[in-house]
């Protein structure tokens, strides 16, 4: 009985071949992007622990030298003869690479590739004319250096490792940019401060962690990666439904054949979760290639916004693949939970008939509206009341989920207010064919709402956040000319070849602990550019003259909210030093909190840190030749003079990147949805000829019918689309005014775009009518014979 229950059910994919296509496509299509987010989060995240082993970051101290100084060899001998356990560093830019120079011989254990290399490799690394040990794709961007390359998979992505000596020659430094402590020192030392008084200390908690910074930006790719894999699984959900609509005759005579209830929904499941394991498989390979297209947009995110080294190829984890699988193995379950519950529930001599079908589709769509009104009402008391990301993402789920759920009911009630507008027959017949085609199609315009509406919502927080980036970017870049001195002993000539009439704006700033927090604290000459360009979002009424006088200090909103600080709270900084809080001022793309110190108190707090950056305020005619002056006179690196305008094209080129992820994933969404419409209209047109078959015998002409059935997609897709803009919206004010509050740390204004939301349901009501096109082909050109025999199937 099990074998030929079996077989009988299987039969149905082998005469519907295209539904078979469209479970099998839809399944492995949300698993693909499912797949794919977690296939670059994983790269991401292991890129991140590659870099963390390297020389113990985040887990070793680190002595440093004052700003734009090095460490002299002497004072790390001294160090040494004085009981401290300190390997020197050398650290610099090598091309796009990050360039680490070590000694072997005195770094602690367990910081990098090299404690696990051979006699061989060690021998080569030690060598006189130097290697450099890093990934083969990262060592082929290199320049040449004369230097022995040593390829390791293990080394860190965008990171090169060295001997002392070679790094010092390829980067030109004497001394060293830092020297990391080993974990264990000896019970008796020499104070740091008798040894070497210039140095400072830097606890392994006081470093930014790249993982912790982007904690949110890979839970906002999580979020879209579920709403990719639930716009697909509505394919899914369709599919399944439908073959279990298709198959009622035959459960009924598996049923009166004695076939156990049991029994039947097990082998009903057990050939799902084949189906699902077969989809899923192909959806991991689809996962893999999109990953691979997306990864190295995100490596550049990455790098631009939080400045953490990701690897920009993609390496296959068994972690994301068993997810992946694992979650088309549940997303097929849970779309095929309803139509067991219903196969369960529904009464035996019931299941054939097309009213019983009717009856449960009408209360289904009721309990539907209802679960989306009270999704709806969770969504709003979460996203007033609630706190934390994970509120944040309850209430975009709720709001998405309840909005899908709504949407049958609505569209119903309209095509019912439709039709009792309707006078002639045939109008109608239009208005009721397609309330009772309605549920048939409703899972696949629910798939191109939730697509529509995260467009919308996407779209609307990434416009406003540009038109925001842009004015921050002209308030916070006005100096003409940024240059940046080499070393401290040179600050004086360069100050002293600057034109008469030049302002000078220092930029310093350093990294310490604010309210238990990773911070900046920065420094700040009075000067009418700020006064005239920066924008508080709350301030006391005098805080740019308090601030002069050093009565206070600035917060950015970012710390100002993570603290809970608000304007007059105090604000350790040292110590020594606590100050009240003068005014919040707006961020935008910083991910750690930062403080603002008036110049004079800033020296007087900081005397080890010597500003070696500088805004220039000066005509913009006299800008080029400053420039020019200042590379051949002082011979300063062109690299180190950035005209503004180049410094605000590089701020806009990383923004526009942090979002081309995004953007894909918003595209592939759409076209999901799109793909769903146009399987849900494949499918029931082979079904739909008992209900055409009398208007045509009527005297409607086949063509006549194609039309109606291609206006009535996408009329249907018109109202889904209207449906979604209000649901958008409530996703963008989502999106700006809870979840990037969270997972940033700032809020942004909400701009609406009417002539993106015009281009998105242009682009929206061309995919309908492209997949409405196939169907209404096919029924202009069924053949008369095709429509009579179903007059002659119903006798």
């Amino acid at each position: 009985m099990i074998a030929a229950g079996l077989l009988a059910l299987l039969s149905h994919w082998r005469r519907h071949k295209l539904q078979l296509f469209t479970l099998i496509a839809g399944l492995a299509l949300a698993t693909a992007l499912w797949s794919g987010v977690q296939a670059i989060n994983g790269e991401a995240r292991a890129s991140y622990t590659e870099a963390s082993e390297t020389l113990g970051e985040g887990r070793l101290s680190r002595l440093l030298p004052p700003e734009g100084a090095t460490i002299p060899e002497a004072t790390w001998v001294a160090l040494r003869r004085a009981g401290w356990l300190a390997s020197p560093v050398v650290e610099g830019r090598l091309g796009r690479a990050r360039l680490l120079g070590i000694d072997p011989l005195t770094t602690p254990v367990d910081t990098g590739p090299i404690e696990e290399a051979d006699t061989a490799d060690l021998q080569a690394f030690l060598a006189p004319q130097g290697a450099l040990l890093g990934r083969e794709e990262v060592l082929a961007q290199l320049p040449d250096t004369g230097a022995t390359l040593l390829a390791s998979e293990e080394a860190a992505p965008g990171t090169v490792l060295t001997d002392i000596v070679t790094a010092q020659r390829v980067l030109e430094i004497d001394g060293f940019t830092s020297l990391l402590l080993a974990p264990v020192q000896p019970l008796r030392q020499v104070p740091l401060a008798e040894v070497a008084p210039g140095l400072r200390l830097q606890a392994p908690d006081q470093g930014t962690d790249p993982a912790a910074l982007t904690d949110s930006f890979h839970l906002n790719l999580t979020a879209f990666g579920l709403l990719s894999f639930a716009v697909g699984l509505f394919i899914v959900h369709g599919a399944v439904g439908l073959a279990f609509e298709q198959r009622r005759a035959t459960v009924r005579t598996l049923r009166a054949m004695g076939m156990p209830l049991g029994l039947l929904i097990a082998l009903m499941a057990a050939e799902l979760a084949l189906l699902a394991l077969v989809a899923g498989g192909i959806g991991l390979l689809l996962g893999y290639l999109i990953a691979a297209a997306l990864l190295p947009d995100v490596a550049g995110t990455l790098q631009g916004l939080y400045g953490a080294e990701v690897a920009g190829t993609l390496r296959f984890r068994p972690l994301w693949a068993l997810s992946g699988m694992a979650i088309a193995l549940v997303g097929t379950a849970a779309a095929a939970a309803s139509a067991f519950r219903r196969l369960a529930t529904t009464p035996l001599l019931a299941g054939g008939t097309r009213r019983a079908g009717a009856r449960w589709a009408a209360r289904r769509a009721i309990r539907q509206g209802v679960a989306g009104l009270v999704l709806l009402l969770v969504a709003l008391l979460v996203g007033l009341w609630g706190g934390g990301l994970v509120g944040g993402f309850v209430t975009l789920g709720c709001l998405m989920i309840g909005g899908a759920l709504l949407l049958p009911l609505l569209l119903d009630r309209v095509l019912a207010l439709g039709s009792r507008f309707a006078r002639e027959a045939l109008p109608q017949w239009i208005w009721a064919d397609s309330r009772a085609e309605l549920p048939g199609l409703s899972l696949a315009l629910m798939a191109l709402l939730l697509a529509m509406a995260a467009n919308v919502g996407v779209s609307t927080m990434v416009s406003s956040f540009r038109q925001t980036f842009v004015d921050f970017l002209d308030q916070r870049l006005a100096p003409e000319l940024y240059v940046g001195v080499s070393s401290p002993d040179r600050v004086n000539a360069f100050l002293a070849a600057l034109p008469s009439g030049t302002r000078v704006l220092p930029i310093a700033e350093i990294e310490r602990p604010l309210a238990g927090l990773p911070a900046q604290v920065q420094i700040l000459r009075d000067d009418p550019t700020y006064r005239e360009n920066w924008r508080f979002l709350s301030a006391v009424p005098d805080a740019w003259d308090r601030l002069a006088a050093g009565q206070g200090l600035l917060v950015n909103e970012q710390l100002a909210r993570r603290a809970g600080l608000s304007v007059g709270d105090d604000l350790q900084v040292t110590g020594a030093v606590t100050l009240p809080i003068l005014g919040i001022y707006g961020d935008y793309g910083n991910p750690v909190g930062e403080a603002i110190l008036t110049e004079a108190l800033f020296r007087q707090t900081f005397p080890e840190v010597v500003p070696v950056n500088f805004g220039l305020r000066l005509p913009a005619e006299g800008v080029p030749a400053l420039a020019e002056r200042l590379v051949t006179d002082l011979g300063l690196d062109p690299d180190q003079v950035v005209n503004q305008s180049n410094l605000k094209a590089i701020s806009l080129g990383i923004f526009e990147r942090t979002f081309a992820v995004t953007a894909a994933l918003n595209v592939l969404t759409l076209a999901v949805a799109g793909f769903a419409l146009l399987m849900s209209l494949l499918t029931l047109a082979s079904i739909r000829l008992p209900q055409l078959a009398p208007v045509w015998a009527l005297g409607t002409r086949r063509a006549t019918l194609g039309r109606l059935e291609l206006i009535r997609a996408v009329g249907l897709s018109t109202l889904t689309a209207l449906a979604a803009l209000p649901l958008g919206l409530a996703l963008a004010w989502v999106l700006l005014a809870v979840v990037n509050v969270e997972a940033f740390g700032w809020r942004l204004p909400m701009f609406l775009f009417p002539w993106d939301w015009l281009r998105l349901f242009a682009l929206a009501l061309l995919a309908a009518a492209l997949a409405a096109l196939w169907p209404a082909i096919r029924l202009a050109r069924v053949p008369p014979s095709i429509l009579l025999k179903v007059f002659s199937d119903e006798r």
